[in-house]
């Protein structure tokens, strides 16, 4: 087994250092990763693809069970793992159609404009509470939870709450830190579920409403499918463009020339964007899988019943796919990154991560050109989140002079 601390502050201020030798180990390496335990895990562009796209030998779950959850974690938050997230067919395509609409294209785009204000006002308050500011907590974080509440139909008051609550379910630091986030998760479930009741009863608009019209008139969702579709929409939806946010901001921060060079014409942003994707990797990990057969994977044999997972932020890292891949390049062509994922868990909401993350630094350069870092680089503290690389928090400043 190769031991590896994928929390480590070394391997979260310098991935590609760290990737390289867990990539020289093998294509497949057995790790012990937090919470999961004994797993194999990808590191290579071309093996992680195999795992995601062959989902006949890599299944979400074996006999009921999902790959993730341990025998000891309580059952209720079982029943939150009953999303499309963790699904194999037919369950995954019919829980996913329940939403996919929302999520076209189409739809997405036409909430740019809407984002782009929102974003602008939340910069505008930067520094409304002092000078320097937490960038992830007053800016970062509030952005993806704004679009997210609007597109469920959530109550606008109803924000700080949510703030809050995203903050107690990122503690996840190991065993501890699980059992500690437990906690922040009740009254999120509780709320979530007063949420749809209300919608059962009185109708209204976002995808909550429509969800409650689905389940009722076509039986396409389970009342507990619901609860666990909407927490999986309000996590996924906010906490990883979260860090996708912060960790961009970062990068231009630290390279004011690429800064510049953006803010010289934002119809660059959607080129820059894929790169930030990349380079970011804010979700370094899929979901655990079950290997279903005994296979050969790159050389190595696997057995079945063996727990794997696809390491998205190896294969953004892999040489063979990428050219100088330790190298931050905003005009990178062609950019084949894997930080949604392939396959039929290719993520839904790709699109509005990408449209948010563009209106989020346009609205923040534009607002304030020569925000910098307020502290050095070096003493950026890095979230210790197994399977996230996410900054803690960044102090930012509104220019250099005093």
């Amino acid at each position: 087994m190769f031991r590896f601390d994928f929390t480590s502050p070394d391997y979260l201020r310098d991935p590609a250092t760290g990737l390289a030798k867990l990539r020289a180990a093998g294509p497949v390496v057995e790790v012990r990763f937090p919470i999961i335990g004994r797993t194999w895990i990808s590191t290579t562009s071309e093996t992680a693809g195999r795992i995601l796209k062959d989902h006949a030998t890599f299944r979400m779950r074996r006999d009921g069970r999902v790959a993730g959850m341990r025998w000891w974690m309580p059952r209720w938050l079982r029943s939150l793992a009953t999303s499309m997230l963790t699904m194999d067919e037919p369950d995954h395509t019919r829980l996913r159609s329940t939403v996919e609409e929302a999520f076209r294209r189409r739809a997405i785009l036409d909430m740019e404009p809407r984002i782009l204000a929102l974003a602008d006002a939340l910069a505008a308050e930067l520094f409304a509470d002092g000078n320097p500011a937490d960038l992830v907590e007053r800016y970062a974080r509030r952005l993806p939870l704004s679009v997210i509440c609007e597109l469920l139909g959530l109550p606008s008051a109803d924000r700080a709450r949510f703030i809050a609550w995203a903050q107690t379910l990122t503690r996840l630091t190991g065993v501890v830190g699980f059992l500690r986030m437990l906690a922040g998760i009740g009254p999120m479930r509780r709320y979530l579920e007063g949420q749809l009741q209300r919608a059962r009863e009185t109708g209204g608009e976002g995808l909550i409403a429509e969800l409650v019209r689905i389940g009722h008139e076509e039986g396409r969702i389970s009342a507990e499918e619901m609860v666990a579709m909407v927490f999986l929409l309000l996590g996924a939806g906010s906490e990883t463009t979260t860090h996708l946010i912060s960790g961009s901001a970062y990068e231009l921060m630290r390279a004011p020339d690429l800064r510049d060079w953006l803010a010289e014409d934002w119809s660059r942003a959607n080129l820059a964007i894929e790169e930030f994707l990349r380079f970011v990797s804010p979700v370094q990990f899929t979901k655990p899988r079950f290997v279903c057969r005994d296979v050969e994977l790159a050389g190595v044999r696997l057995k079945q019943g063996d727990r794997i997972m696809a390491m998205l932020g190896a294969a953004n890292m892999d040489p063979e796919t990428h050219v100088h891949p330790e190298t931050l390049d905003l005009t990178r062509r062609p950019n084949r990154h894997m930080s949604f994922g392939t396959g039929i868990h290719f993520c839904l909401g790709h699109q509005l991560a990408r449209i948010e993350a563009k209106c989020a630094l346009e609205a923040l350069f534009r607002r304030w050109p020569h925000l910098v870092l307020a502290n050095p680089a070096a003493e950026v503290r890095w979230r210790r989140r197994p399977g996230m690389r996410a900054i803690e928090a960044l102090m930012v400043a509104p220019s250099s002079s005093p």
